[in-house]
C-alpha cells in the first residue's frame, strides 16, 4: 500500500481571513504550540506516508520557517520527505485559481512517483484520523476514489462543502455541494480527504483538461458518482472543522477539554516543529486555572479557560479569561479581557479592557498595540 500524500496548503484561507491575511491556512497556529498543517501532516506519517507534497499558493513564508527541512516528522530525507509544489503549471505564469487547475500544476510530480496510491488533504480540519485504515478500506473496496466523511449536525458554515450519501456497502449514491441542510438533520459532511488510486487521478486530471473542464466536485465527482467507484468513509472520532473565526475559537476553547486532549494526542503523536524554550515561570500571586500554558511564558496576574501561546507574558494584577493569547504577545498590568484573540507579537498596555462574547470573540491583528 505504498501511498504518497498531497497537502493544499492555502485552499481555504479565506474563511479566517483574520488568521490568513500574512498566512496560510495551514500554517494558522492550534492550541498554544501547533500549526494546522500538523495534524494533517502526523495522520499522513503516522500511516507511514514517507513522501508528502505541500501545493503553495501565496503567504507561505510562515509555512517554509515551519516545516524546515521536515526532521520534526522524520521526513528530512533523500528520496521523497517534504516536497514544495508551485502554484504553477508548466503552461502558464498565474496561480491556480482552483483545486482541478492546482491537481493539473503537480501532475508533473505524481507522474515522477511509483506509489500505488495518493492521499489528498487540505488543512481546514483538526482530526487524529488512521489514515493507513482509510487506505486499506480503499483497497479493500477496490474503490477508484473513497471519500473521508463525518455526520454533522446542522446547517455548515463553510462557503463550500459536501453532502455524501453512501449506500450500505459505503459507495456513494450521491453527492451534493452546499445544499440547504435542515438544522436538526443529521448530514455526512466531506471533510476534504480522499484517497484515489495514483494513476487515475493522473487520468482523469488529463481528461479533464481535455474537455475543458473547470471544477473537481462539480465536474468529476459530482457528475460521475453513478460511474465511478466512489466510497465514503465514516471516521466517527473527534473532528474539529475551521471555517470560520468563531469555529477556530470554538474549537481552540474544546481543547481544556481532558476528553478531546486524550482523542487528539493520546493514541499517537501529533508532530510539530520543537523549539527549546524555557520552562514558563509563575510569580507567587499568579493564578492559573483550566489552561493550557506553552513554555517560555511569564505569568504575574491571572489566567483561567485559556491558551497561552509561547513566550506571553501577563502582567501583575492583569485577569484573562476564556481567551487565546499568541506568541510572544505581551498583556501589560492591570489589564482585563476575556473572550480576546490575539495574534502574534500584540503588545496590551496596562489598565486596557477588552472584551468579546463566544460568538464573536474580540480579534487583534498580528504586531498590534493596544
Amino acid at each position: 500500500m505504498a501511498t504518497v500524500g498531497v497537502i493544499f496548503s492555502n485552499i481555504h484561507d479565506e474563511n479566517i481571513p483574520e488568521l490568513s491575511r500574512h498566512r496560510t491556512m495551514a500554517s494558522v497556529p492550534f492550541g498554544g504550540r501547533y500549526r494546522l498543517i500538523d495534524f494533517t501532516l502526523s495522520n499522513m506519517v503516522n500511516a507511514g506516508i514517507t513522501t508528502v507534497g505541500v501545493v503553495t499558493k501565496y503567504n507561505y513564508q510562515s509555512l517554509l520557517d515551519h516545516l524546515g527541512s521536515g526532521k520534526d516528522w522524520d521526513l528530512a530525507r533523500k528520496d521523497g520527505g517534504i516536497i514544495l509544489l508551485p502554484p504553477y503549471s508548466d503552461e502558464t505564469d498565474a496561480p491556480y485559481s482552483n483545486r482541478l487547475e492546482a491537481l493539473k500544476g503537480i501532475t508533473g510530480f505524481l507522474n515522477h512517483r511509483n506509489e500505488d496510491y495518493v492521499v489528498i488533504s487540505d488543512c481546514d480540519g483538526i482530526a487524529h484520523i488512521d489514515l493507513a485504515e482509510v487506505i486499506a478500506y480503499h483497497e479493500e473496496k477496490g474503490a477508484d476514489i473513497t471519500m473521508v466523511y463525518h455526520e454533522e449536525e446542522g446547517p455548515v458554515e463553510s462557503g463550500y462543502f459536501m453532502t455524501l450519501s453512501p449506500d450500505e456497502n459505503g459507495r456513494l449514491t450521491g453527492l451534493k455541494i452546499n445544499p440547504r441542510l435542515k438544522a436538526k438533520s443529521r448530514n455526512n459532511v466531506y471533510i476534504n480527504i480522499m484517497v484515489l488510486n495514483r494513476e487515475f487521478l493522473i487520468n482523469i486530471i488529463q481528461d479533464a483538461v481535455t474537455r475543458g473542464l473547470s471544477s473537481f466536485g462539480r465536474d468529476i465527482l459530482s457528475k460521475n458518482v453513478d460511474t465511478l467507484k466512489i466510497y465514503g468513509y465514516n471516521f466517527k472520532g473527534y473532528y474539529a472543522g475551521v471555517d470560520s473565526l468563531q469555529k477556530y475559537y470554538q474549537h481552540s476553547m474544546e481543547l481544556l477539554r481532558k476528553d478531546v486532549r486524550d482523542e487528539l494526542f493520546g493514541a499517537r503523536d501529533i508532530y510539530t516543529k520543537v523549539r527549546d524554550s524555557a520552562p514558563s515561570k509563575y510569580a507567587d500571586d499568579a493564578c492559573v486555572k483550566n489552561s493550557l500554558i506553552s513554555d517560555g511564558c511569564e505569568i504575574e496576574g491571572t489566567v483561567e479557560n485559556c491558551i497561552l501561546f509561547r513566550g506571553v507574558k501577563i502582567g501583575k494584577g492583569s485577569v484573562v479569561r476564556n481567551s487565546i493569547i499568541m506568541q510572544d504577545s505581551v498583556i501589560g498590568s492591570g489589564v482585563q479581557l476575556d473572550c480576546v484573540i490575539t495574534d502574534k507579537n500584540v503588545v496590551i498596555r496596562d489598565r486596557r479592557r477588552l472584551a468579546g462574547c463566544e460568538e464573536l470573540p474580540y480579534f487583534i491583528a498580528k504586531g498590534r498595540m493596544l
